[in-house]
């Protein structure tokens, strides 16, 4: 079977498909042929090296796949094959609080390899049908950047009918916290530097969108379109040049939910605004089995459809990456394994 594998260093030059042997599934393993992975930004960092410097090689990336159950091992009931699955991020996390060792499972990084191959092996309780009104190219978006955004918005950010969220840029994360914040009942605000992204964005359903560059205080912005005191929660993507902006935009007692470093990982903190304004800072790491089995009703029951901007066939995934680093896409990249996907 075909898996892309990094080995002997990092850098892309040591990222290539290699053959490897398909796996049998043991007690309670289901064995997955992946129709589609999507990239996520610590894909390109994983790759690059500046995701775990310590990471041990060979190693196959990507945390999120869906696909088709090829085969069951004994003990497995609730899959056959023919089903449509896709996977949880973190297969060792499985709800409430998060634990060391529940983070370390996450595949495609420190939980071992993840699922850019032909078949894959997952452990039952980390497989989630596919609901009927999504692909599973659309599913192949979820186990990362859905959780986190769900995370941010319904488990930690507590956003409720009449609420108010900003979303800081148009990547996965992003639309995806705009959509669950919508199907709470909240408004929403996206910041993107491009008014092209910010059209299409408006399309998709942003109450309100602002242009960062234009407007550099956009902590202003939001209270004029929100509630003069600020909105209930910043979905914080832009790391160190946007948090402060971010703890200005909430309003006393409001939540930054901290999940991007895009402009820089170290921040100097403005300690007396965050405690004068009781600024609430949430740091989000993706999220549990539990949170992924509430996500996962919440989409199908809202027929909730993610946004794929564009899908690459295996033998191109330098050139998704490559849009990753570039950033101009909307929504989610994703590498289809299965043509038909």
């Amino acid at each position: 079977m075909r898996a892309l594998v990094l080995d002997g260093g990092f850098g892309f030059q040591n990222l290539n498909i290699a053959e490897r042997e398909r796996p049998e599934p043991g007690p309670g393993e289901v064995l997955v042929r992946i129709a589609a992975v999507s990239l996520n930004y610590r894909d390109l960092l994983l790759v690059e090296g500046s995701y775990n410097p310590r990471q041990t090689m060979p190693v196959v990336p990507t945390s999120d796949g869906a696909g088709i159950v090829e085969a069951v091992g004994p003990g497995v009931t609730r899959f056959s094959p023919g089903d449509r699955v896709v996977n949880g991020i973190a297969e060792g996390w499985i709800d409430g609080a998060p634990s060391a060792g529940g983070l370390k499972t996450i595949r495609g990084g420190p939980g071992g390899d993840g699922f850019c191959a032909d078949y894959v092996l997952v452990p039952e309780r980390a497989l989630f049908a596919v609901p009927d009104h999504l692909s599973l190219t659309e599913a192949a978006t979820l186990p990362c950047a859905g959780i986190t955004a769900w995370c941010a918005v319904v488990e930690h950010g507590n956003v409720r009918p009449g609420g108010t969220v900003v979303v800081e840029g148009t990547g996965g994360v992003a639309l995806f916290a705009m959509q669950f914040a919508r199907i709470a009942g909240a408004r929403t605000m996206v910041l993107s530097s491009s008014n092209e992204k910010l059209d299409r964005i408006s399309d998709l359903g942003a109450d309100v969108t602002a242009n960062y560059v234009e407007v550099p205080e956009w902590s202003r912005a939001v209270r004029e379109n929100f509630d003069a005191d600020g909105a209930d929660l910043v979905v914080e993507l832009g790391g160190a040049a946007t948090l402060e902006n971010a703890m200005r935009s909430v309003k006393p007692g409001g939540t930054v939910a901290l999940i991007g470093n895009l402009s820089g990982s170290h921040a100097p903190l403005n300690l007396p605004l965050a405690v004068m304004r009781q600024v609430r800072l949430q740091g989000i790491t993706c999220g549990s089995l539990g949170d992924m089995a509430r996500m996962m009703a919440a989409v199908a029951t809202h027929r909730l459809k993610p946004w794929v901007h564009e899908t690459f066939p295996l033998d191109r995934y330098r050139d998704a990456f490559e849009l990753m680093r570039a950033g101009g896409h909307v929504g989610k990249i994703v590498i289809a394994l299965d043509p038909d996907a």
